[in-house]
């Protein structure tokens, strides 16, 4: 049985057969940003949230920690959240930004797409944001401690990265942690709104394993809690 990846490609396959444009050989200009704007209240779900984050645990998922590098040539104002907040911490100019994120998928193959999702209140996508590119690291199954570390607010753990093995991805420059099985390097190619959160996408420039840290597995998220695969 063929894979979605496998579906994609010969999808692609054909419509280049038929004359249908894809994006080989011409670049991907990225979509307008859009207007932001507050969630109406009609738009508010007619179930309750927390029966709505019940129910939704259910689905086990993957974990990785979104990183970019800290940016020299921000300006008070930049500072400030997208609702107008304070800043994400005095002192965090420099200094690469990261938060750990369930919401994450691959999103096309031509072009190679990913795309996460963040809440709109995040004080640390403003910093991502300005600097215009990410590296996805996928956790592994050992790694549930790291996540923890990246999950708290900026204003509880001003630098996430104290104590944190990492280097620089190669297109980029983008933190790219130390042992994480695979990691994905990208450019910001777009942003829609979705609600309370913001859909990301990520034009892929640069991916990779590391096939010894692989070999544990990766770190799932399932109802609350960090778990992973059993013989």
């Amino acid at each position: 049985m063929m894979g979605h990846a496998g579906m994609a490609a010969a999808a692609v396959r054909y419509l280049r057969s038929v004359g249908s444009p894809t994006s080989a050989g011409r670049p991907v200009e990225p979509l307008p940003r859009p207007d932001l704007r507050a969630v109406r209240e009609d738009e508010r779900l007619p179930v309750d949230p927390a029966e709505f984050r019940r129910v939704l645990g259910n689905f086990a998922s993957g974990v990785t920690v979104i990183t970019a590098p800290g940016t020299a040539d921000e300006t008070p104002e930049d500072d400030r959240n997208p609702q107008g907040g304070p800043a994400d911490h005095e002192g965090d100019h420099g200094r690469p930004a990261g938060f750990a994120c369930q919401s994450f998928a691959s999103l096309s193959l031509d072009p190679p797409l990913v795309a996460f999702m963040v809440g709109r209140t995040s004080t640390t996508w403003p910093r991502i944001a300005r600097a215009g590119v990410f590296c996805v690291n996928i956790l592994g199954a050992e790694q549930g401690g790291l996540c923890r570390d990246f999950a708290v607010s900026s204003d509880r753990r001003p630098d996430k990265f104290a104590g944190v093995a990492y280097d620089a991805a190669p297109a980029t420059g983008s933190p790219r942690l130390a042992r994480v099985p695979a990691w994905i390097d990208c450019t910001i190619h777009a942003v829609h709104t979705g609600g309370d959160h913001l859909i990301v996408v990520g034009r892929v420039e640069a991916l990779g394993t590391d096939e010894d840290a692989s070999a544990a597995g990766p770190l799932l998220f399932h109802r609350g809690a960090f778990g992973g695969f059993t013989s």
